[in-house]
């Protein structure tokens, strides 16, 4: 391997980072960009951050100008149902959630996913009560919300409950709930019975509020944290956009229309769909810490505008909530682009994401029960299709080897410094007479770039992979940890992951081999040995003791599928002998090479450098 394949396979290990990290850098200037641009979102920021401080538990403090509840209602019913009546849960439930809905308000209150648990083994709240709060402000000839109101619950079924709100004897709004069968799903008709003339005819649309403590379901607070955020698409486009992931805050304002938001947790997510979609409003999310005493991840809040459209006697406007897993399949069912909530990465690694790993993945799970060994016949099968760029890169190493004794004649024939682009042309020209590429061995080994950072992305992600058990790991979806410190090493973190460790030795054994093959050059940079055999193993092993045990786990089997590989070739398809005796016979018969344009540069600028040194 030359020095430029030493180099680019360095690179590698640090590109993985600094991708993500330039990525998250240009996205806060662009957003710092937007912020400045929007005195009203900067005008909002600062009242949410101020209500923040005031109170931890809200992700913000909605103004409202119906007041407290000792104002006086204009309406015998809405002073009834504002000061009487005790709050009561209605619960609905099917095979995959249970749902509770609170008089108060008229809102769901309470959702526990059924066939899921959390970390510590017990029942998964995705909505724990108390936790979210859904408000509808609107102008009743006041302004009113309906958080301030008792409903009362009109009718109820197996999957069906019907609140109201009575306004006056004969008006009233009533929230029509409905789980449907066999989903994660709820929906909501909200049902405006005689309000047409309550509501004023200048009144051309009403606030929806969502506000929402999510809880801390996973064992790594980081790894949830990074892939958590709030999330939401702009009605027709592709794309959606996200706030807060790997950051600890994040607020925005809709520039348009948009059909839902999501308070996506790195496996689960609670989302509020519009078909009619949100005319406007306002977004933000705060992470807590990791020490809050509540165990809650992020609070997050939507403050949406809902057009009445066209408005007769009765009128009604359609909503569903949808309270998911976030299993790919699952999310690409909505036809929704929930699935573009799955941190897959750009448009690359993404397409290598949806249309090669997950679904290779998913046809393995249908017969294989074991994550382990899934994940273990999926490395094989990504070795088996890059193996023509692992020979095409082995090759040119072994190439280069060959070549070492007569480039290390040209190194003692050139010691001197001053002779440098001299050497480099008599370099150049060896290259050239026997048909060697420089970028030979660099090229295959980036060109597998995009397949590792899409196995990057993918694994802390997978859904199939939560609470799956393997070896020593209880859950590879989670860092592995075979002992606990009781303090926390920076960047390293309180725990010893095995699988990390691994990897690490994996790296450490393949820089030898890579190292005792590239010797002569390894003499001449005791630097660049020294990185690729020691520095960057326990680099990664630093950084990678906090990822999931299934990444870390996929790094360790690549690393010594590699090894098997370079072993296979060098034995059975690649013969230095061979190839030396290929090199000697087109040196010989080749012609004086014919100068490039970069080569005649180069040799006009070296009788330049001469010229230079004679006179002075």
């Amino acid at each position: 391997m030359n020095k430029q394949s030493l180099i680019g396979f360095a690179l590698i290990g640090v590109i993985l980072l600094l991708f993500s990290w330039y990525n998250t850098k240009q996205f806060e200037k662009r957003r710092a960009a937007q912020l400045e641009a929007d005195s009203l979102a900067r005008i909002e920021a600062a009242k949410y951050e101020e209500a923040v401080a005031a109170d931890s538990t809200a992700v913000w403090q909605l103004d409202t100008i119906s007041g407290t509840q000792t104002q006086m209602y204009k309406t015998q019913s809405l002073n009834a149902m504002a000061y009487s009546g005790e709050e009561s849960v209605v619960y609905l439930e099917n095979d995959n959630i249970k749902v509770g809905f609170s008089t108060h308000g008229g809102q769901i209150d309470e959702v526990l996913i059924k066939k899921y648990f959390k970390y510590d083994s017990t029942a998964l709240y995705l909505m724990p009560r108390g936790s979210s709060k859904f408000d509808i402000e609107l102008d009743a000839g006041q302004y009113i919300n309906t958080t301030d109101f008792n409903y009362v619950v009109a009718a109820q079924s197996s999957d069906n409950v019907t609140m109201r709100l009575y306004v006056d004897d004969n008006s009233y709004i009533e929230n029509i709930y409905t789980l449907l069968p066999d989903s994660y799903d709820v929906g909501l008709e909200m049902h405006f019975v005689a309000m047409d003339s309550i509501i004023p005819r200048s009144s051309l649309n009403y606030k929806m509020s969502w506000t929402m403590d999510m809880p801390r379901l996973e064992k790594g607070y980081t790894n949830e944290k990074n892939y958590s955020s709030v999330g939401f698409r702009y009605t027709g486009a592709d794309k959606i956009k996200q706030i807060m992931l790997r950051k600890d805050s994040g607020r925005e304002s809709l520039a348009g229309s948009a059909s839902w938001v999501a308070f996506k947790q790195q496996f689960f997510s609670a989302i509020l769909y519009a078909p009619e979609g949100f005319s406007g409003g306002d977004i933000a999310v705060k992470a807590y810490p990791e020490s809050d005493p509540a165990q809650r991840l992020f609070a997050g809040g939507a403050e949406l505008v809902v057009d009445y459209g066209t408005r007769g006697a009765d009128f009604s406007r359609n909503f569903e909530f949808n309270f998911t897993p976030n299993h790919y399949p699952v999310l690409k069912g909505y036809d929704r682009k929930y699935d573009k909530l799955l941190p897959l990465g750009g448009p690359l690694s993404s397409a290598i994401c949806r249309y090669v790993i997950i679904p290779v993945f998913n046809w393995l799970s249908k017969y294989f029960t074991s994550y382990g060994l899934i994940i273990l016949l999926l490395t094989i099968l990504i070795k088996l299709v890059i193996s023509p760029f692992t020979i095409k890169s082995y090759e040119s190493t072994a190439k280069m080897k060959v070549l070492q004794p007569e480039i290390q004649k040209i190194n003692e024939k050139y010691p001197k410094e001053a002779d440098a682009m001299k050497k480099q042309q008599a370099t150049m020209d060896l290259y050239k007479k026997s048909g060697v590429s420089m970028f030979g061995g660099c090229l295959p080994v980036l060109l597998q770039f995009p397949i590792l950072y899409a196995m990057f992305r993918f694994f802390p992600s997978s859904f199939e992979l939560r609470q799956q058990s393997f070896l020593w790991a209880q859950d590879l979806s989670t860092y592995d940890s075979i002992l606990n410190l009781g303090f926390k090493i920076p960047m390293y973190g309180n725990h010893v992951s095995l699988f990390a460790l691994l990897m690490g030795v994996s790296m450490f054994i393949y820089g030898k081999m890579t190292a005792g093959a590239t010797s002569a050059q390894n003499q001449q940079m005791p630097g660049m040995q020294f990185m690729t055999v020691w520095m960057m193993p326990i680099f990664m092993v630093l950084l990678c003791n906090n990822f999931s045990a299934g990444l870390n786990y996929y790094y360790f089997l690549s690393n010594l599928i590699t090894i098997a590989q370079n072993w296979v070739i060098r034995k059975w398809f690649v013969s230095e002998e061979k190839l030396k005796a290929q090199i000697a016979k087109k040196t010989a018969e080749a012609k004086t090479p014919k100068k490039s344009k970069f080569a005649q540069r180069l040799e006009e600028a070296y009788k330049m450098q001469q010229q230079q040194q004679k006179r002075k």
